[in-house]
């Protein structure tokens, strides 16, 4: 009897028992929920096991996925580069013309630095400052997000709406070095940052100085400098047989 009551109870657990976690939604949420934490605690402050007790499972689960807190920081942030690729290209998808383009993926990082400051000081203070760095995934995939913005500018030099001379990648390195020196003081909590305003003036300064000059424009232009010219020599051809027939 005393058997079957502790086989009956045995049953009953197993029945209440939440159905075990398969891999991917595990490592899903070990990635939410660390996320969180580098947020608010900051990569140092940060311990694994907060998060594990945030998701009520044990320390070792956690580095069952992740051998160590510094890698769990590197997936985070692979992580959310992907929802930021797939947010821009379905944005930038239909804005025609090159310099929209180009204005939106300025605008577009700028509410980034806005929205995910947190983020933005653990990307500049913890991982771009790794010695491995240019080696790691993270830099491939920010190799690809500014990538965006120099495919825009080739896109702006075939249509002929930037001049032929111009580097794409030093356009790239020009814009998003100096978004990041700008945005500086911002992420430090130390003053405001516009979007609008700052991708306004960033586009004119970066695209009036690489615009093309238009065919039509230069072709006007000397058209009514010819007709000067030859106003001009009438009028001195004029003056000069007036004074003739004086004498």
């Amino acid at each position: 009897m005393k058997a079957l009551k502790t086989a009956s109870a045995t049953k009953a657990r197993s029945a209440v028992r939440a159905p075990r976690m398969d891999r991917d939604a595990r490592i899903a949420d070990i990635l939410v929920a660390a996320r969180e934490t580098f947020l608010s605690r900051g990569y140092h402050a940060a311990a694994v096991s907060e998060i594990a007790r945030t998701l009520g499972v044990a320390e070792g689960t956690i580095f069952k996925y992740f051998p160590t807190k510094r890698d769990l920081l590197n997936k985070v942030i692979e992580h959310w580069y992907g929802d930021l690729f797939g947010d821009y290209s379905k944005e930038l998808g239909p804005i025609q013309g090159a310099k929209n383009r180009f204005r939106y993926l300025v605008w577009r990082h700028l509410c980034t630095v806005v929205e995910w400051p947190e983020m933005c000081r653990l990307i500049f203070t913890e991982v771009r400052v790794q010695p491995d760095y240019a080696q790691s995934p993270l830099h491939e995939m920010n190799h690809r997000y500014t990538g965006l913005l120099v495919d825009v500018v080739r896109e702006g030099i075939r249509s002929k709406e930037f001049r032929q001379a111009v580097a794409p990648e030093l356009i790239r390195d020009l814009v998003y070095g100096g978004i990041e020196h700008h945005a500086w003081r911002f992420l430090y909590g130390n003053g405001e940052l516009d979007p609008k305003r700052v991708a306004d003036q960033l586009t004119d300064l970066v695209c009036g100085g690489v615009q093309a000059e238009k065919a039509s424009t230069v072709s006007l232009d000397t058209r009514k400098f010819a007709e000067l010219t030859a106003t001009m020599e009438r009028a001195v051809n004029t003056l000069v047989r007036d004074r003739k027939s004086r004498k």
